[in-house]
C-alpha cells in the first residue's frame, strides 16, 4: 500500500526505523506532535502507544521500516494519519489477527489488534515477500489546522530533542500510573453507578407495584362510574318518560281551557289555568330535555339525514319562533341566503339546536335585535348558522360554563327569565353528534354570537328534492286515528276542529280492517297499546297492497330505541312525540303529507 500523499494530506514528519533507539524516537515524536495538535493527555498516550506497537512490529518482523505523519486538512473533522511501511515477509493471518482470535507464542498480532481498537481509522495491506503497510488515524480536536500552521509545528518539533530510553521508560511508567489511577476512579464510579442502579431498580419495582394497584383502583372506580352513569341515564329516561304522558295531558287540557273550547272562564279562573299551563310547560321542557340528554349520553340517538333547503328551513323556523318575540323593542331578523343553499343533515336536531339558541337570545335581549343567518364557510367545507343578539352578553370566564348542565349565570335578567340550564349543553352535544361544533363569542353588555358549524354535504339529487311529494297520500279527506288513550284522541279531535277532514277512530285489533274499508289519506298510530302493539298494526298495514301506500305518522309518548327505529325504517312518514311541540310538529307533518298549504290555524300560545 502506498502512503496517501495527495494534496489533501499535509506531510509533517518522517522517521526511519532501523534500530531500537528509533522506536523510542517514534514514540516520543508521536507524543510531541499530538500535544502540539491539541490532543488530550489520554489521546496522546493512545497515539504514542499505537505508533510504538506498529513500529516495533516493523522493526522486529520486517527488518525496519519508515514512519510518516500527515494531516488530512479537508476531512471534517480533520484526521492525524500515521503510516508505517516495511519490506519484510508480510503477514499471512491478517483477518484472525485483527479479530483478536489469533494466538502466537511470540506475541505476533497483539499490537495490530490493539492499534485498531485505539484508533478511529485503520487500514492494512500485506503481500507475502513484499512487505506490510499499516495506516491508522485519529480524529483531531475541534480546532482546525491550516496549511500555515504546519510549518510552525514542524519548527517546534525540530527544536524538541528525542530523549534516551531511560527517559522514555520513566514517561511510560508515569502514563501507566495515570492510566491505572484513571481506571481505579472509573471502577469506583462504575461501582457507585451500579449501587445507584440497584437502588433505582428497587424504587421502580415499588413504584410499579403502586402503579399497578392504582390502575386496578382506577379501573374499579371507572367501572363504578360507568355503572352509575348508565343507571342515571336509565333513571332519567324512565322517570322522564313516565312524566311525559300526564304532563302532556295537563298541558293540552289547560290550553284547551284557555282557548275557551268548552265555554268561557272567569278572569280568576283564566289566571289560575294560565298558572297551571305555565307550570306544566316548564315541567314538559325539563322532561323533554332530560330525555334528549339521556339518549345522547347513552349513544342511542340515531341520525336521520335528509336534504335541507336552508331558505325553506329558516322560513319554517321563523314562523315557529316569531310568536316568542313578544318584546316590541327586540326585532327577530332572519337574513336571506345570497345564494341557494342545500345540504344533508338531521333536520329535527338542527331545528332543535336553532330553536334553543334563538329562544335564549330573545330571553336575554331587552332591546335591539336577534339576527339569524346561514352561509357556507370560507373554506367551503361547512355550513355556518349564526344567531347574533344585542343582549346582555356573557363574561369571558363564563363562556364555557354556560355549556355545563344546569349552569345558570347570575345577571339582572336571570330572576325574570325561566330556564332549566339544559338547552345549551344539549345543543352542543347534538352539534357534536351531527359532526359539527357549537361556539360562542360575547362581550359583556354588548351581546353574544352563537355559531353552529356543520359539515357541508351538498345534496343536489332531484329525486331527494321530490321525496316529500312522493310521500303524498292518495286523494281523500279521511284520517284514521289509532290510539288507546282517551285524552290523546280527544286532543286530536279538538286540534283538527274547523278543517274539512273526517277523523275515524279504531282500536289496534280492528285498525287494519278499518283502513282497508275507509281508505284514509293518513293514519295516526300510537305504538304502546294493549293486546296489539303499533308495530303489529303497521306490519298488517304494509303487508296488504290496499293499505301499503297510506302514509303513517307514529305519534307516541314511547321512548324510542334504535331497535324501534329499525323496525319502523322505510314504513312510516314521520315519528313525532306527544306533547305540545310534538302536536304542532305532527300537524305540520300532516299538512305536508296531505299536500295542503294550511291544515289548521293556531293561536300564539300553541307553540
Amino acid at each position: 500500500m502506498k502512503p496517501h500523499a495527495d494534496k489533501q494530506h499535509a506531510a509533517i514528519l518522517s522517521i526511519n526505523i532501523q534500530q531500537e533507539q528509533d522506536l523510542v524516537t517514534a514514540r516520543q515524536r508521536a507524543r510531541q506532535l499530538s500535544s502540539l495538535l491539541g490532543f488530550g493527555s489520554l489521546d496522546q498516550t493512545r497515539i504514542a502507544t499505537a505508533v510504538a506497537e506498529v513500529a516495533r512490529n516493523a522493526y522486529r518482523y520486517g527488518g525496519g521500516g519508515r514512519l510518516d505523519f500527515s494531516i488530512d486538512l479537508r476531512s471534517r473533522p480533520q484526521i492525524l494519519w500515521m503510516q508505517i511501511s516495511d519490506q519484510g515477509p508480510g503477514i499471512r493471518e491478517i483477518e484472525p489477527i485483527l479479530k483478536g482470535v489469533y494466538i502466537s507464542s511470540n506475541g505476533l498480532g497483539l499490537g495490530l489488534a490493539g492499534t485498531k481498537r485505539l484508533m478511529d481509522e485503520f487500514e492494512i495491506e500485506s503481500v507475502a515477500g513484499r512487505g506490510t503497510t499499516v495506516r491508522f488515524g485519529k480524529s483531531m480536536p475541534a480546532n482546525a489546522v491550516e496549511v500555515a500552521d504546519i510549518a510552525r509545528i514542524c519548527a517546534v518539533l525540530a527544536q524538541q530533542h528525542a530523549g534516551n530510553l531511560t527517559e522514555e521508560l520513566e514517561k511510560q511508567n508515569r502514563d501507566l500510573l495515570q492510566t491505572l489511577e484513571a481506571l481505579r476512579r472509573r471502577e469506583s464510579e462504575l461501582e457507585q453507578r451500579q449501587e445507584d442502579l440497584e437502588r433505582l431498580n428497587l424504587e421502580l419495582d415499588e413504584t410499579n407495584r403502586g402503579v399497578v394497584a392504582l390502575y386496578a383502583e382506577l379501573d374499579e372506580k371507572a367501572q363504578a362510574l360507568r355503572r352509575a352513569d348508565e343507571m342515571k341515564s336509565r333513571f332519567l329516561s324512565h322517570v322522564s318518560h313516565e312524566f311525559r304522558t300526564p304532563v302532556n295531558a295537563v298541558l293540552a287540557l289547560a290550553r284547551l281551557l284557555l282557548m275557551h273550547t268548552d265555554g268561557e272562564l272567569t278572569p280568576e279562573q283564566e289566571k289560575q289555568v294560565g298558572y297551571i299551563r305555565d307550570a306544566a310547560q316548564q315541567l314538559a321542557e325539563i322532561v323533554n330535555d332530560l330525555l334528549d340528554l339521556a339518549k345522547v349520553e347513552s349513544g342511542k340517538t340515531e341520525l336521520r339525514l335528509s336534504r335541507i333547503d336552508v331558505s325553506q328551513f329558516l322560513g319554517a323556523t321563523r314562523a315557529l319562533m316569531r310568536p316568542l318575540a313578544s318584546n316590541e323593542a327586540v326585532s327577530l331578523v332572519f337574513e336571506d341566503s345570497p345564494t341557494p343553499l342545500a345540504f344533508e343533515t338531521d333536520e329535527s336536531k338542527l331545528g332543535q339546536i336553532l330553536r334553543n339558541l334563538i329562544s335564549n337570545a330573545l330571553k336575554f335581549t331587552q332591546h335591539g335585535e336577534v339576527r339569524v343567518s346561514a352561509a357556507i364557510a370560507a373554506a367551503g367545507d361547512a355550513v355556518e348558522f349564526t344567531v347574533k343578539d344585542t343582549g346582555i352578553g356573557i363574561a369571558r370566564e363564563d363562556l364555557e360554563r354556560i355549556f355545563q348542565e344546569f349552569a345558570q349565570i347570575e345577571n339582572p335578567l336571570q330572576k325574570r327569565v325561566k330556564g332549566t340550564g339544559l338547552g345549551l349543553p344539549l345543543s352542543r352535544r347534538l352539534a357534536i353528534l351531527l359532526g359539527g361544533a357549537l361556539s360562542v363569542e360575547s362581550t359583556l353588555g354588548l351581546g353574544s354570537t352563537f355559531k353552529l358549524t356543520l359539515p357541508y354535504r351538498p345534496a343536489d339529487d332531484p329525486q331527494m328534492a321530490g321525496a316529500a311529494e312522493q310521500r303524498g297520500a292518495a286523494p281523500g279527506k279521511t284520517i284514521l286515528l289509532v290510539d288507546d288513550e282517551l285524552a290523546s284522541r280527544y286532543l286530536v279531535h279538538h286540534l283538527l276542529q274547523g278543517t274539512e277532514h273526517r277523523i275515524v277512530e279504531a282500536d289496534a285489533m280492528s285498525a287494519a280492517e278499518r283502513a282497508r274499508f275507509e281508505a284514509p289519506s293518513l293514519i295516526i298510530l300510537d305504538l304502546s297499546m294493549p293486546d296489539h302493539t303499533g308495530f303489529e298494526v303497521l306490519e298488517e298495514l304494509k303487508s296488504n297492497e290496499v293499505t301499503a301506500h297510506i302514509p303513517v305518522i307514529i305519534h307516541t309518548s314511547k321512548l324510542m330505541t334504535e331497535v324501534d327505529y329499525a323496525r319502523l325504517e322505510n314504513k312510516i312518514a314521520a315519528v313525532l312525540p306527544k306533547g305540545a311541540q310534538g302536536r304542532l310538529a305532527a300537524l305540520m307533518a300532516m299538512r305536508e303529507i296531505l299536500g295542503e298549504p294550511y291544515l289548521f290555524s293556531f293561536e300564539p300560545e300553541f307553540r
